[in-house]
């Protein structure tokens, strides 16, 4: 019995042998893709261990086979246990991550580095650095001579697709800015952070501008912070991310048009009365009103203005001023003509029942005139 059962499993085996084989190669592949991914290293942007075309592998290896040691910090806890003396370089990069709570740790831990250098810092992040107006953003392409007194770039030239640059003199200065900047003894910035990356590390002489850059002390701390090094109130906000002259800008163009507005708005002056092209005489009026009304079918409004109409000439007829009340009016027709007051309250009470067809608006107009009559010929 078990050999009869065996025999159809191996055929169905031997049917589909392909197809396992191919199942079993395939779960290999994602099992040695996953064992080798695990190792694969950081995404973040320049990342010494990131491979990717926006890490700074290629730079951290080349720093270490130069013979510098290279230490990466990730967060700040992590750099405030690597020892920092004047044989230590500390980079920074990303610094629009840094909080000003953990920008001042940063300067207090690095306060004994040979130099701090701090990659990229954009606008807003510049002016915290020092580099007052700071951030600028342009093309590097083509390169850019150093063309500086600095023997650490001098003879180089920078070729990145964007850099940030800085005013004041610094080296690679261009119309708009310097890439360098040295707002404080021991500080640089330094805005062609894509000089780092192993995209753009072997354009023009970036490799011997980052290697200069960095390996000027046997020790060299990259810092790569984290958001989550931030405190409560280290957010990043808009106005953290735009320079300090952008509110005053704003509030000075605010003040510029409100002057502009006053200087050249329109003047508008008295009314001015003319005649008209044509008399329209009030028996067209009031037809024309007729006719809009009938249109719309807004009987109420029609019947409204009929009573409101009647009323204010009764009143005028009975000398008891415009100004009296409906009711008034009501009252004084009733003893002027004699008939029962809610008789004369259904026809010039402004409450009473709206007309619900043509043929009832009409008979209202007509008893309204009817009662009128009665009221200038009692």
């Amino acid at each position: 019995m078990s050999a009869t059962t065996a025999a159809p499993v191996s055929t169905s085996v031997r049917r589909h042998r392909t197809s396992l084989l191919i199942g079993a190669g395939a779960l290999l592949a994602v099992v040695v893709a996953a064992l080798l991914g695990s190792g694969a290293g950081s995404a973040t942007p320049f990342d010494p261990d990131n491979a990717g075309a926006d890490g700074a592998r290629a730079l951290a290896r080349v720093l270490a086979d130069q013979g510098i040691d290279v230490e990466v910090a990730r967060s700040a806890a992590e750099l405030e246990r690597v020892p920092v003396d004047a044989s230590t370089t500390v980079v920074v990069v990303n610094p629009f991550e840094l909080g000003e709570s953990t920008a001042d740790r940063l300067r207090e831990h690095a306060a004994d580095a040979a130099t701090l250098v701090v990659v990229g810092a954009g606008p807003g992040v510049a002016d915290e650095w020092g580099s007052l107006g700071g951030g600028a953003r342009v093309s590097l392409t083509p390169g850019r001579e150093a063309d500086c007194d600095d023997p650490v770039f001098a003879g180089l030239a920078l070729e990145t697709d964007t850099a940030t640059v800085y005013p004041g003199d610094g080296c690679f200065d261009g119309r708009e800015g310097a890439v360098t900047a040295r707002p404080d003894s021991g500080l640089l910035l330094f805005g062609a952070e894509e000089a780092l990356t192993n995209d753009q590390v072997l354009r023009a002489d970036n490799a011997a501008v980052a290697l200069r850059l960095l390996g000027q002390s046997p020790r060299l701390v990259w810092y790569v912070p984290d958001a989550a090094d931030r405190l409560g109130d280290d957010r990043a906000s808009l106005g953290s991310l735009l320079p300090r002259w952008v509110v005053p800008g704003l509030v000075l163009a605010f003040f510029a048009a409100l002057a502009l507005a006053l200087w050249r708005g329109r003047r508008f002056g008295p009314l001015a009365t003319e005649p008209l092209p044509v008399v329209v005489r009030a028996v067209e009026t009031t037809r024309s009103l007729g006719r809009l009304y009938r249109r719309s079918g807004d009987r109420q409004h029609a019947a409204q203005a009929l009573r409101r109409a009647s009323r204010a000439r009764c009143a005028e007829r009975l000398r008891i001023g415009s100004a009296a009340s409906p009711e008034t009016v009501v009252r004084e027709v009733a003893r002027r003509t004699g008939h029962p007051l809610p008789a004369v309250r259904a026809l010039l009470d402004p409450a009473a029942d709206v007309p619900s067809t043509d043929h009832d608006l009409i008979a209202l107009a007509h008893d309204l005139a009817e009662l009128e009559e009665e009221v200038r010929t009692p």
